[in-house]
């Protein structure tokens, strides 16, 4: 088990990616906000689903999900149509426009990435990836409330 002072300084580390996710904020054209190209994103990755899917996959709230959902739609990145299963729900797909648009969005993704780790030679993007992976995978499902973390006394690493 790692050191207290370990587990500080991930949480500054992790506290800066901030900047990382803002710098990645920045290129993403005026018209698509990063709420829509998440979106646009989870549906290239998952294929059609319900919107109560996509909440469920954003981890927000239904209103902010229908929200994101109508900016796709009025710029013709997504189509609702009524669940064959629903009649009451609706399906979104990526439209063609939908696909141009996620696939420019992974251009300009790409390319900044590729600026800002031209350095890093190609296993350490690799570990980074792996790293990143496990610990996403470390929380779980971070939409429902985790369960308590057992309190360990950092001096002899046992259970308190």
């Amino acid at each position: 088990m790692a050191e207290q002072a370990q587990y500080e300084e991930l949480a500054r580390q992790l506290s800066a990616v901030g900047a990382v996710k803002r710098d990645m904020e920045r290129i993403l054209p005026s018209e698509c906000p990063a709420g829509s190209a998440t979106v646009l994103a989870l549906l290239g990755r998952h294929g059609d689903m319900r919107m109560s899917r996509l909440a469920e996959l954003l981890s927000v709230d239904l209103s902010v999900t229908s929200r994101h959902v109508a900016h796709a739609a009025a710029r013709g990145w997504i189509e609702r149509s009524p669940d064959p299963a629903d009649k009451r729900s609706r399906i979104l797909r990526l439209t063609p426009a939908g696909r141009a648009e996620l696939a420019e969005l992974s251009r300009r993704t790409t390319r900044l990435l590729a600026s800002r780790l031209a350095d890093w030679s190609d296993d350490e993007v690799g570990q980074l990836i792996r790293l990143m992976t496990r610990l996403r995978e470390s929380f779980g499902d971070c939409r429902t409330a985790p369960a308590p973390a057992p309190v360990v006394d950092m001096t002899t690493r046992t259970p308190a």
